[in-house]
């Protein structure tokens, strides 16, 4: 049975920078033995589309190293990432983005309405999403620059801090209580999205700033990629509150399938089953409901369990649910339809 889905987050426009700029279109088009989406698998495995993250690490360093290697050891923020750096690898991704879609390899979608129509014409479906908004200045020029331009998601922060708010940091066994709320300008940001139809993306954010959304904002609470911190206690996945919280706006939260965030133990290891992503749907069903689970893979930015691999494994998540007897209607929202739903509500 082939169930199309769409997917709350991945990396791949980072992993794609990091390529010559001759071959980075071309990568994504033709196909690539690297990294967990293309082209030709994507529509292999059924994808009808996803969030496409852009995020922006500082240029002198690996891209991909940065957001793929959370060093529990340390369990500290990264430093601040200076604006200048932020916006060169943003542009640089949001450049990547625009051209795959003159490519004909996507279609940037700023409605639930382009989300169907480019499923109509077969083309896959991207939501512009920046994950940490450290390339945004705090008078929000750059933040309509990026809006003309399609963007529809806003994550506020990664795990570090920045002028709108505080991440958290990668730690496990331990909760995301850490650190200070929203700023001013980060209350100012949150007033901006639901104004202008941007949804905000709860995930790497500490629990104050996710407060401080809950408080504010008038739309759904979102995390497009996080777990259940019962089942997995690192600070990148939600407590019992969160999740409630999320529920009672009547949210949504992706399934982020990196293994270290699955894990009782939170390692990162490939030798991960998809057993457990399907506990962590079970965990997410009964917390939030059948309208409030979906997908956030974080392919291209996380470890993948072996059986899973990259795109082309999802449908094997989707069979893992089948089987457990979850009825086709309840695998298709949780693959799509809760998705295409949120955007709607959210972004129009």
């Amino acid at each position: 049975m082939n169930i199309p889905f769409f997917d709350g987050h991945n990396d791949t426009l980072l992993r794609l920078l990091e390529k010559p700029p001759e071959s980075r279109v071309a990568a994504f088009v033709e196909g690539t033995a690297d990294g967990h989406i293309d082209l030709p698998r994507a529509r292999a495995a059924g994808m009808a589309g996803g969030f496409f993250a852009i995020f922006p690490p500082p240029v002198k360093t690996s891209l991909a190293g940065v957001a793929a290697a959370p060093d529990y050891a340390k369990g500290e923020l990264p430093p601040l990432l200076d604006i200048a750096d932020a916006q060169q690898s943003t542009n640089g991704m949001a450049a990547l983005l625009l051209r795959l879609e003159a490519a004909g390899a996507l279609g940037i979608c700023r409605s639930a309405a382009d989300i169907r129509a480019a499923m109509a014409q077969n083309r896959l479906a991207a939501i512009f999403h920046i994950e940490g908004a450290e390339a945004l200045d705090t008078e929000f020029d750059a933040f309509e620059v990026l809006y003309a331009a399609g963007l529809r998601s806003i994550g506020i922060t990664w795990s570090r801090a920045n002028a709108f708010g505080t991440g958290v940091p990668f730690r496990f066994d331990a909760d995301p209580d850490i650190g200070p709320g929203l700023t001013d300008a980060g209350k100012a940001l949150v007033r901006l999205c639901d104004a202008r139809g941007v949804m905000i993306d709860l995930s790497h954010l500490n629990a104050a700033g996710f407060r401080d959304v809950a408080a504010i904002s008038t739309k759904p609470l979102v995390a497009t990629h996080s777990n259940v911190h019962a089942l997995c206690p690192s600070t990148r996945n939600l407590t019992a509150w969160q999740l409630a919280a999320i529920r009672e706006s009547g949210g949504i939260v992706g399934l982020n399938f990196a293994t270290g965030f699955l894990r009782p133990d939170g390692k990162f290891l490939a030798e991960t089953p998809i057993e457990l992503m399907v506990r962590h749907i079970d965990g997410l069903l009964e917390a939030l409901g059948e309208d409030g689970v979906a997908l956030g893979s974080d392919f291209d930015g996380a470890m993948m369990p072996n059986a899973i691999a990259d795109v082309t494994g999802v449908p094997k998540l989707l069979q893992a649910l089948l089987d457990k007897g979850y009825g086709e209607d309840l695998v298709r929202k949780i693959a799509l339809g809760n998705w295409l739903a949120m955007v709607e509500r959210v972004i129009g």
